[in-house]
């Protein structure tokens, strides 16, 4: 992304399509989706299941390539990018949350969520105090020398998310990130996630849930891998002069109730 134009896309998929498979056995993931997500953008994903969307998260984040089209994080091509440099980039720019957590059993919370910090050079003791804050951030600190194994899966979640967040993330991705999480703990991730938008940061977010794609700005509905249509959460009415309420900075305030998706 051109540091000149505060406005330019953070993420770009440009006429991206996948394609799994070949002749009979092929199947169509995606189908020429453009989509753009600028800075301060919280952007939520919503379709049936097999509709695709964790396929486009998967190629939002560089975990794979489109079969046609681009992908640009940032202005940079993905497609154009050695592994090494697009390992660099998914380090430092994305902040991915997968659905099975994908955390490192042998290391501990703050092990977990500290480890892209150190592998960017980043002082370990400088590393920690950043995984600490944002264990706090999402109320989960007293986590931070405890085990993958000896959380529960709500837990494992929130030490994901804080991972996810950790530095100057420029593009937050979140596959189902309330999944394991009860109704009053979701909507404090969530109101973190929304705070890091209102800093600057774009996200985008697949989810099943309307209530929770109510917090972002636009909700993108996907079927049979394309963009069927578009509306506004209600924080995008907000931010174009609708009759929802204004948005807000959050400090992970759990009960929050956002609005429903305007359709």
């Amino acid at each position: 992304m051109s540091h000149t134009d505060p406005t330019a896309p953070v993420l770009r998929l440009a006429d991206v399509t996948r394609v799994h498979g070949k002749g009979a056995a092929e199947v169509h993931a995606l189908r020429g989706v453009e989509l753009s997500v600028r800075p301060g953008e919280f952007v939520a994903v919503m379709g049936p299941s097999g509709s695709g969307k964790s396929t486009l998260l998967t190629l939002a984040g560089g975990l794979d390539a489109p079969s046609e089209g681009e992908v640009l994080v940032e202005g940079v091509a993905l497609g154009g990018l050695s592994r090494r440099r697009l390992a660099d980039l998914r380090r430092r720019s994305i902040g991915y949350v997968f659905q099975d957590y994908n955390l490192i059993p042998a290391l501990t919370a703050a092990e977990n969520i500290s480890l892209p910090r150190e592998l960017d050079g980043v002082p370990g003791r400088k590393a920690r105090r950043e995984a600490l804050a944002a264990l706090e951030e999402l109320g989960i600190l007293e986590l931070a020398d405890r085990f993958p194994d000896d959380m529960s899966g709500g837990q494992q979640q929130r030490v994901a998310i804080a991972r996810a967040l950790i530095g100057e993330r420029r593009l937050v991705l979140a596959d189902e990130p309330t999944g394991a999480l009860d109704s009053a703990t979701g909507e404090s991730v969530l109101a973190v996630l929304r705070a890091r938008c209102d800093a600057g940061a774009a996200a985008m977010m697949v989810t099943h849930e309307a209530a929770h794609a109510s917090w972002a700005d636009r909700v993108v509905h996907l079927r049979d891998g394309a963009i069927a249509s578009e509306s506004r959460g209600h924080r995008g009415s907000a931010r174009t002069g609708g009759t929802a309420p204004q948005a807000a900075h959050f400090t992970g305030v759990a009960g929050h109730e956002p609005g429903e998706v305007i359709r």
